[in-house]
């Protein structure tokens, strides 16, 4: 059984996710044991801890560049990115990623929580898994292509929040 955690910045006191593949009497028997690393999941046969772990980073990727188009969307309008950010607390588009990645984006701070080379390892094993399926994931694909531009341009090892930085470069 193979454990893929969730990112643990900003969780606080809640327990971390823990996603389990693998033979579902085993995991039963080993609940306490993984309940000791965090909130376990059994999601599957053996393998699809690391594919919900994908399925978590594709979200994850996607959720920080639609933050990034908006808040560029903003600013290009005119408005202040930092108050419609804080305008847009509590509603539908508020999420964990929503007020820290877009938080650090008003902020320019762009110090590595999690790596844009990271991030692009995680996006394009994902398309390349989502291809021996047969399936095309075009918002990912995309999304994949602007970390990779921005490692290209030499800003792997900022956070990935950063990818504000490479649709402001377009």
């Amino acid at each position: 059984m193979r454990r893929s955690p969730a990112a643990r910045k900003g969780r606080g006191k809640v327990r971390s996710p823990s996603w389990r593949g693998g033979d579902g009497a085993v995991f039963e028997r080993l609940r306490g044991v993984f309940a000791c690393l965090g909130r376990p999941t059994h999601v599957g046969p053996a393998g699809s801890g690391a594919l919900t772990k994908l399925a978590n980073q594709l979200i994850v990727a996607s959720t920080i560049c639609a933050v990034a188009e908006a808040l560029t969307l903003a600013e290009s309008g005119g408005a202040d990115p930092a108050t419609v950010r804080e305008a847009l607390l509590g509603g539908f588009a508020d999420s964990t990623v929503f007020r820290q990645h877009g938080l650090r984006m008003v902020e320019g701070n762009f110090q590595p929580g999690g790596p844009a080379k990271y991030q692009v390892k995680d996006t394009s094993t994902a398309i390349a898994f989502a291809r021996t399926r047969a399936l095309r994931l075009p918002v990912s694909e995309e999304v994949d292509r602007l970390f990779q531009a921005m490692v290209d341009h030499g800003d792997g090892d900022l956070d990935h929040s950063g990818v504000i930085l490479e649709l402001q470069r377009t």
